[in-house]
């Protein structure tokens, strides 16, 4: 994970492809990124539809829906690679099941003469998924309903999208929407000092002495070995 002066920057990604496969010729018809800084949104996304110079399968049009005739006028990745590169960064690239986005990017950057993505800058929330709830579907549409995401929108797949709502799970599958060192249950239990009102006074309890007279007598014949400027002297009263 890359940090700087301004924090940890992040950006969550997805793609929609042709298919499943880049190594068969299998192309990038879709890309949507969404940029966080310490786990927060900022509000700045990246967004392309990207036109494959390929026919689309039918498998990969029933997920996503875009069709050839949609995608023949827009740019080939060529011509946003650098756009793209840029708003990356050298950001930690989160994704859902990160191996196969970032294969078909690095195909797709393989294809211009460009350097690949290292793949050790990716984290996979499917794993992480996996990893947190053992046995559990972990399919992004799951992750919206175990952690209350409203994904009624996502009809079919699309890249920014599904970025967004990723970004919302993966800030669950980290801990939550406000990490707060485990202080959730003092603000549960002080209401008022959440909404700004006064903390209430609270009376101290009385410290309960469990020294017998005859630590007390050791104790003060301690001191007495100390000398006169000693500090116990100064902060315990009437042990001399």
């Amino acid at each position: 994970m890359r940090s700087g002066a301004g924090g940890v920057r992040e950006i969550v990604f997805d793609t929609e492809t042709t298919g499943t496969d880049p190594a068969a010729g299998d192309r990038v018809v879709e890309i949507g990124a969404v940029e966080l800084l310490n786990h927060i949104p900022t509000g700045r996304t990246y967004h392309a539809y990207l036109n494959p110079e390929r026919a689309m399968s039918q498998g990969a049009l029933a997920v996503h829906g875009l069709t050839d005739a949609f995608l023949a006028d827009k740019p080939v990745f060529g011509a946003i690679a650098d756009e793209l590169l840029q708003f990356l960064g050298d950001a930690r690239l989160v994704a859902h099941n990160a191996g196969f986005d970032i294969s078909f990017l690095n195909a797709e950057l393989a294809r211009i003469g460009a350097p690949p993505l290292d793949p050790t800058r990716a984290l996979d929330t499917l794993t992480l998924a996996r990893r947190k709830h053992p046995g559990a579907a972990n399919n992004l549409d799951a992750l919206c309903v175990r952690y209350g995401i409203d994904n009624s929108r996502r009809t079919k797949h699309g890249a920014l999208l599904d970025a967004e709502i990723l970004a919302e799970v993966y800030i669950e599958l980290i801990g939550g929407k406000q990490p707060d060192l485990g202080l959730m249950h003092v603000r549960a239990a002080a209401p008022a000092l959440q909404a700004g009102g006064a903390m209430a006074a609270r009376t101290p309890r009385a410290i309960i002495v469990r020294l017998t007279d005859a630590e007390r007598d050791a104790h003060r014949a301690f001191v007495a070995t100390l000398g006169a400027d000693a500090l116990w002297r100064a902060y315990l009263g009437g042990t001399n």
